[in-house]
């Protein structure tokens, strides 16, 4: 433009002007709060933040208006309380009803307990925390949320939707077993109450299998399982288990296929009902002989086991896994929260629910296991005292049997143990021949089981001496279900969301896919020996993978992003600063408590060569054996493949074989006379870098409301001059395009 064309100028002003005005009055009147706004499209940074040219050239950042309109495009909790569900629901799963009782036994009773909550105050907390607070403040999934942080460090998200979907794999196999479990439990008697007779052509008998180990046992893994004897034998698909699965896949992609808003109604019932049915069955079990045997064994602190540093590397991984942390299911679920949410108090809250759901799971589990020892210590003695009176009719004389003990009804365990000491005192040289069975309610109780020989085994023989154990069988097995499905809501969020977010693809159709893909490769688990591919799975999908994601995500936001920083997000969402102990925990404690327990883990793998228990029909017993060759390259492979993404995408940015900007923000500023595109990276400030003329052919998208679209609003400045003005601040040679009747007003330029 001339310098002195003063009145071309005013035409061209005249022109902008009435092209915008022609514009604005062919929008819909739903789109008159676009006027004088500046437009954030797409992007991989979900703080919805952008930056206005002003008139001086500095940047102008309006939060609150991006955050309000970001907070109405994304989806939301309907309330708080669906939103706490959702995450006790996703924390408290499995874990903490099979294995969080096991390791209290074993390591301790009552002393494990105080590793355990200073463990979860140390590195469970603060790592819970700091998870809950990068989902809300960035308000997009695991991938959005790294590469937020940094764009190298965006592989992070990929090995977390990897970790989930392994997890996802087996674990709703599980289900899938409760549910077959929860289908035979429509029966007086229970199917797994006795022993299967079979007949011969003269007599009938016991099946030798299920006599050599008991009825539950045989159940399980002949009956449900109808398991191989090695992993090496396929045996082909269990039909039954198949259908299980099946149906398993269905509820879970029926309720998650509308994201929180299908979900999150779910939660109601799936979150509370577990603690309805533990609730009745400690009151139960309560009731029954022996159950205070078992609470006492359990609490009885055994403080020297308490010193061991094995105890508190198993407390740290249990701390580390009952919260979900690293599969980014925590990330997803906070995504959809208020920026202004008080995420530390819902860390702290559902992190102590999740402990106190394991102590309540752990005093059931007890009493129920109380009662079975008494049961078995009664057979035991029943069977030993049948051989002590044969022995007495040939070689004891009944003088130096005490009165008091009366072998017409049924030995206690005291009559029992003092009986016992006479003749083995007497016959001492004969007294092996017996061949008595050692009856202690103490070793019933020292025989530590857990995982599917809890739920499976042990517990469903408790069960059968339950009056009206139908009753409790169904209720058991449907809080399995729903103690599985809470898990599995947050772990297929890990995985869809990040993607949804990154790829903006419709949330329906990747749901069903993913659940799709899922059921299929899940056939591996439905084989006869898919009970040893779930044991596999269980051991090296997700240990390894899962710290080393952890632990990446602490140094990420601790030392990458910035403490500080850090700090200053939290204080502008919460309205206060938090605690001077998360400081010192994100950046120097749990850091360093993580690459000990990574070391450790290393370790223990090292010392112990790969193996898993396989069930033998001969022998009605389990054995330990070692993988095959092809076995161990599968357990290496699913450590690498979990882990591979973040090297992958850290070097693929490193080297620029992939633009560092993939993937990040891209805003464009939609004013009257111009079009600015901005690319936004993360770790910069948010300055706008780049400022695009028009370029033939290249036309932006319409500004109509959408999922992708944030809108802001503008300052007092005349938008034409502020374009201008920050044109010519950044020395483009053509910075204005003009707009007039004829011309596009929403051309893009190209990169």
């Amino acid at each position: 433009m001339p310098k002195n064309s003063k009145a071309v100028k005013r035409e061209l002003d005249d022109d902008v002007r009435e092209s915008v005005k022609d514009l604005l009055s062919n929008e819909d009147t739903c789109d008159d709060s676009f006027k004088k706004s500046s437009l954030i499209v797409g992007g991989g940074r979900g703080d919805g933040e952008g930056k206005e040219l002003s008139l001086n050239g500095d940047m102008d950042v309006e939060d609150e208006g991006s955050d309000a309109e970001d907070d109405a495009a994304r989806p939301a909790w309907n309330s708080k309380l669906q939103y706490i569900l959702a995450q006790v629901g996703y924390s408290v799963g499995l874990g903490n009803v099979w294995r969080f009782p096991y390791l209290c036994q074993k390591n301790g009773g009552g002393a494990y307990l105080v590793p355990y909550l200073i463990l979860l105050i140390v590195i469970g907390i603060p790592l819970f925390f700091l998870e809950l607070s990068v989902g809300q403040r960035i308000r997009r999934g695991s991938i959005g949320v790294w590469n937020y942080i940094s764009p190298r460090l965006g592989g992070i998200g990929f090995a977390s939707c990897v970790v989930c979907f392994f997890v996802a794999l087996y674990y709703n196999v599980i289900i899938g077993w409760s549910l077959f479990y929860f289908s035979q439990s429509f029966q007086q008697p229970l199917p797994w109450h006795e022993c299967p007779l079979v007949k011969n052509k003269t007599t009938m008998f016991v099946v030798p299998e299920c006599e050599k180990s008991s009825a539950t046992t045989y159940y399980w893994y002949r009956e449900a399982l109808n398991i191989s004897d090695s992993i090496s034998e396929s045996g082909g698909l269990n039909w039954r288990m198949t259908i299980c699965l099946l149906a398993a896949w269905s509820m879970v992609c029926l309720a998650m296929i509308k994201g929180i808003q299908s979900s999150g109604k779910v939660m109601y019932f799936s979150s509370l009902f577990p603690y309805v049915v533990l609730i009745c069955f400690l009151v139960r079990a309560l009731l029954l002989k022996g159950s205070v045997d078992g609470i006492r064994h359990m609490f009885t602190p055994k403080l020297e086991i308490m010193l061991e540093a094995k105890v508190w590397r198993e407390a740290a991984t249990q701390v580390f896994f009952a919260l979900g942390l690293g599969f980014g299911g925590v990330i997803a679920f906070s995504s959809y929260n208020k920026r202004d949410n008080n995420c530390h108090f819902d860390a702290v809250l559902v992190s102590f629910i999740n402990f106190f759901t394991s102590v309540l799971a752990t005093l059931v589990v007890f009493a129920v296991l109380g009662f079975k020892a008494n049961i078995m210590n009664a057979k035991c003695v029943a069977l030993n005292t049948k051989k002590i009176v044969a022995l007495l009719g040939n070689e004891v004389s009944h003088d130096l049997i005490p009165h008091h003990i009366n072998f017409s009804a049924t030995l206690s365990a005291e009559d029992y143990q003092q009986l016992t000491e006479i003749l083995r005192g007497v016959t001492e040289k004969d007294y092996p021949r017996l061949g008595l069975d050692s009856c202690s309610i103490e070793e019933e109780l020292n025989k530590a089981v857990q995982g599917t020989g809890l739920a499976f085994i042990a517990f469903t023989e408790a069960m059968t001496h339950f009056p009206a154990s139908p009753f409790w069988s169904v209720m058991f097995f449907l809080m399995l279900v729903n103690l599985g499905m809470g898990s599995m809501f947050g772990t297929i969020e890990g995985i869809i969301t990040p993607l949804v977010d990154t790829f903006k693809v419709r949330k329906e159709f990747l749901t069903v896919g993913v659940c799709l893909l899922a059921f299929f490769i899940g056939l591996l688990f439905v084989q006869r020996s898919g009970n040893y591919w779930v044991a596999m799975f269980d051991d090296y999908s997700a240990t390894l993978p899962l710290l080393i994601v952890v632990i990446l995500e602490n140094v990420a936001v601790a030392w990458v992003y910035g403490t500080d920083k850090f700090f200053e997000d939290l204080k502008d969402m919460l309205g206060f600063t938090p605690f001077r102990f998360y400081y010192y925990m994100w950046k120097y404690v749990t850091p360093l408590l993580l690459i000990l327990l990574l070391g450790s883990s290393v370790i223990q793998l090292g010392m112990t060569p790969p193996s898993y228990s396989a069930w033998l029909e001969d022998m009605a017993s389990e054995k330990s054996l070692k993988y095959p060759p092809w076995g161990l390259a599968v357990c290496i492979s699913l450590v690498v493949m979990a882990i591979m993404p973040v090297p992958v995408v850290f070097f693929l940015r490193y080297f620029n074989i992939i633009d560092e900007n993939a993937g990040v923000v891209s805003t464009i500023s939609y004013k009257k006379g111009c079009i600015i595109k901005e690319s936004v990276r993360p770790e910069e400030d948010d300055d706008a870098s780049l400022i695009h003329a028009k370029s033939p052919g290249s036309e932006a998208p319409s500004p109509m409301p959408g999922n992708s679209i944030y809108r802001k609003q503008s300052g007092g400045v005349p938008d034409w001059l502020e374009c201008w003005t920050s044109n010519r601040k950044v020395g483009r040679s053509n910075p204005v395009l003009p707009l007039n009747k004829a011309v596009n007003p929403l051309f893009l330029g190209s990169h």
